[in-house]
């Protein structure tokens, strides 16, 4: 495409259709410009930054190619067209027919980014754009864990229908509690913990119950899924009183402290407002 001037010209263009639904004048954009859907957009200008911010494109969303923006992750508009689906199926028959080698690169981070989106599932295409992604190519693998990390249940359900593998954590979360012996017993240390915290974002009493039977350490920090606090802060967060409950009853530490806040688990409740949390931890600590 040329300079970056150029390429991020016509990025702005692109990406405009794509967020308007308007298949025409990205048909027209993609026969005159094929290499958008090989390039990445490696210097995006203030029409991109300065509504997703630095945070965003110098972490996940990073160098971006075309395909990415179908997802509406990061937030840009808040909302995503009706015929999101047949706008993404055009950007994969063009990269198809351009014999993109990166494809399925672009692919496989599309989806992720797709399960990770808040757009998409409230406007009802989350389903919809996986398996268009999915038909095309992209894995599954991991797409559960990932979905659930912004508690979305029922794309993590759609993946492993699709052929994602169970994990510990998916199943404990989605609640195939027949399954967790033998993932139990396959998983390491780190997997374990991942699915200990993503089981307390996701205010879930009866996973942590489960989970807690195979000798998990509470108050360990998950290296791989916010680091910064510990199970009790994230299920104080999720508002589930009875997952609070049972971490207290194992024994989570009511005085760890949040390492990008500063703030207690009794913080937290209070800042959320929480106040039925707050009062049973408040409790707690006068007993202690």
């Amino acid at each position: 495409m040329g300079d970056p001037e150029t390429t991020d010209l016509l990025f702005h263009e692109a990406v405009a259709a794509i967020d308007t639904g308007d298949l025409p004048t990205l048909n027209r954009l993609l026969t005159s410009h094929p290499s958008l859907v090989h390039e990445r957009l490696l210097t995006p200008g203030a029409w991109l930054r300065e509504k997703v911010g630095s945070k965003a494109l110098d972490g996940f969303f990073r160098q971006p190619y075309l395909l990415w923006f179908i997802a509406e992750d990061p937030v840009r508009n808040n909302q995503l067209p009706a015929n999101i689906a047949t706008i993404a199926a055009t950007i994969i028959t063009t990269a198809q027919r351009e014999k993109v080698t990166s494809l399925r690169e672009q692919l496989d981070y599309t989806l992720l980014l797709v399960a990770w989106s808040r757009v998409a599932q409230d406007c009802n295409v989350q389903i919809a754009l996986m398996d268009i992604l999915i038909d095309a190519g992209a894995s599954p693998k991991g797409i559960p864990n990932n979905a659930l990390v912004n508690g979305h249940f029922g794309a993590a359900e759609h993946a492993i229908r699709r052929g994602a593998p169970l994990t510990l954590a998916s199943a404990l979360v989605l609640g195939y509690f027949e399954k967790v012996p033998a993932l139990a017993a396959s998983a390491n240390p780190d997997q374990r913990q991942f699915a200990l915290i993503l089981s307390a974002l996701n205010g879930k009493a009866a996973a942590l119950t489960t989970l807690i039977g195979y000798g998990v350490d509470i108050n360990a920090r998950c290296p791989d899924l916010y680091p910064h606090a510990t199970a009790l802060h994230h299920a104080v967060s999720s508002g589930s009183l009875e997952a609070v409950k049972v971490l207290l009853k194992a024994g989570a530490d009511l005085n760890a402290i949040d390492t990008a806040w500063q703030g207690t688990p009794l913080g937290w409740a209070e800042y959320g407002n929480h106040s039925d949390i707050a009062a049973c931890l408040r409790a707690q600590k006068n007993y202690i």
